[in-house]
Formats: C-alpha cells, sequence, structure tokens
C-alpha cells in the first residue's frame, strides 16, 4: 500500500505517530472520449469565455461567484494564509460509542499503522478502545481542508473514516413526497415481515459483485478479439399494484415455507433455492478478483504523462 499521509494520533498528552493508507480503491471502469469520425481522443482546454483564448496555468486565479456572472478573485497565498499551518495531528476530542453514529455521517475509510517507534503506544490505544468498545471523534486535516474523524479498531488495526459535519448532512423535512401518516394494512405487514425474515442472513460481503463491472469486462474483452455483440433486449418492467399477491409471490419464489404464518398458506415448497453463482464462488473459497468469477481486463499500454493524473498523496 502506497502511504498517503503521515503524522501522529492525539489524545490527551499521548501522541501515537501513524501512517495512514486508503482503505478502499475505486474499481470503475474508465471510458474515453473519442471522435466518433475517426476514433481519436476528444482533449479539453483551458479556455476563457471572454476572451476567446487558451490559457495557461500561471495565468488562473481561484474565485468565488456571489451572485450571477460576478465574482471576488482570491490569490493563492490568500488561501494558504486562511488554511494556516497544515496540521500532521489526529485530535481525539471525545470517545463515544460507534452506535451512536448514523451512517450517514461516513465518508472514507482509512488505515492507520504505527510509525517509528510508536508501536507501544499504537497497540495500547488500539487495546484500549477494543476492550471499551468507544471510537473516538476527531478533527485532522487533509488537503488543507478540517474534517471530522471517527476512529476506530478494526480486527487488529486502527482505522479512521472521514465524516460530515453536521450541517453538512441534510434535513429529512426537505425530502418531498413524504407522507405525514402512514396507514399499513396488518396482513400486508405480516406478509412484508415474513419476507423480510426468509431473506435474512448473515452479512457476507464475498456473496456480492459488481455485475456492471463483470459485464462491461466481458464485452471489452469480446470487442478487443472481435467477436459479434448481441445485446438482448430487457424485459419491461410492470408495476405491480396488489401488493399481497407481490408479497405472496416473493415469498413463494424463495422457496422457503413461511415461519410461524398461521392462516398464511404461501404455496412455497420446501426445496432449498439454487445457489448463485456467488454462492458457488464463495463455496470455491475465492475471495480476491479472478476468483470471483469477474473477468480480467487485459493490461492496459503504460499511459502518456500528464498534469492531470491523480495523486494518491494527501498533502
Amino acid at each position: 500500500m502506497h502511504t498517503v499521509w503521515k503524522g501522529a494520533i492525539s489524545f490527551g498528552l499521548v501522541h501515537v505517530p501513524v501512517k495512514m493508507f486508503s482503505a478502499t480503491e475505486d474499481k470503475d471502469i474508465s471510458l474515453r472520449m473519442l471522435h466518433k469520425t475517426c476514433g481519436g481522443p476528444i482533449s479539453y482546454v483551458r479556455r476563457c469565455n471572454n476572451c476567446d483564448v487558451e490559457t495557461d496555468w500561471d495565468d488562473i486565479v481561484k474565485g468565488y461567484e456571489y451572485d450571477k456572472g460576478r465574482y471576488v478573485l482570491f490569490e493563492k497565498e490568500e488561501l494558504d494564509q486562511l488554511a494556516g499551518e497544515k496540521s500532521r495531528t489526529i485530535q481525539i476530542l471525545d470517545f463515544v460509542a460507534l452506535e451512536e453514529i448514523d451512517p450517514i455521517y461516513f465518508q472514507k475509510t482509512y488505515y492507520l499503522s504505527p510509525d517509528q517507534a510508536g508501536g507501544n503506544a499504537y497497540h495500547l490505544l488500539l487495546k484500549a478502545m477494543s476492550d471499551s468498545g468507544r471510537i473516538g471523534i476527531a478533527k485532522v486535516s487533509i488537503r488543507s481542508k478540517s474534517s471530522l474523524a471517527a476512529i476506530r479498531v478494526i480486527d487488529n488495526c486502527l482505522a479512521m473514516e472521514t465524516i460530515y459535519y453536521p450541517d453538512e448532512i441534510r434535513a429529512i423535512s426537505q425530502v418531498p413526497g413524504l407522507p405525514d401518516a402512514v396507514q399499513v394494512n396488518d396482513k400486508e405487514l405480516t406478509m412484508a415481515k415474513l419476507l423480510i425474515e426468509q431473506l435474512s442472513t448473515p452479512f457476507e460481503p464475498e456473496k456480492y459483485s459488481d455485475d456492471y463491472r463483470v459485464n462491461m469486462t466481458n464485452l471489452i474483452n469480446s470487442k478487443i478479439a472481435g467477436e459479434e455483440i448481441r445485446i438482448a433486449p430487457q424485459q419491461e418492467q410492470t408495476n405491480v399494484i396488489d401488493l399481497m399477491a407481490a408479497l405472496q409471490a416473493s415469498l413463494e419464489a424463495a422457496k422457503l415455507p413461511p415461519k410461524g404464518a398461521a392462516g398464511l398458506d404461501t404455496g412455497a415448497g420446501v426445496k432449498p433455492a439454487a445457489s448463485t453463482g456467488a454462492e458457488t464462488a464463495e463455496a470455491d473459497g475465492g475471495t480476491g478478483s479472478g476468483e470471483t468469477g469477474e473477468a480480467q481486463l487485459p493490461k492496459p499500454r503504460k499511459p502518456r504523462a500528464s498534469s492531470k493524473t491523480k495523486k494518491e498523496t494527501v498533502s
């Protein structure tokens, strides 16, 4: 893994030197914009709409549009001074229970490992947090932006998850069309609970895969091989008006007998549901790429150097 940040966790007067690594990676397949006539890649230029000329980076400043077409401009020195000194400290402010934080607050996850001679303090903090069942709420500066963060234990590793500030979470009251009062049919509610029970299972992330990415990879490989491509037409979706009929059909499709459903004959058989491809892959022990049935893309050619290449390093 590539180190994206180095600093220290601070709680009280204790400092724990750490290195930070991205815990997730984006595996989306990138598609280029091409000229349909010749197949050449489309380039984008920095152009001033007023002067109708291309601009160099030295001629570009940042600004805020406070009114339509009206901006206040900022020099780089002003923005650097506003940001202040870049802190290399993850300062833990409070310790709270994880279940008190709604998942809507979480942004991006990073792994933290001990740095330099901080192994003892690192494992002390990890053990204390694990035994107490608490997580730390901290402040950290990433890319000159102050962020809230949650420090928690994942297996035998400390992890940091950046989280939104409260005023960045939109209020539920802003969602249009929510009903003021909900009237639920008792029989439909019973059927819905039965369906949830039949579909309930322990969370096993290895069972799930990105179907779009798998299909896109197969399509790319087929096109590279020059195979004829035929896209099967999608079946038209129909809106089910009768909720009871939809619930009944869903229970039957689960092929599992409802538990404790007195007076509710679903007609479900007792045969177990057929295993899915994901379950087969799991049974084979495949958890990494290439073992879950995902097709592999051919290795791309080495890209040309570009000033716009994304960097992982956190400044």
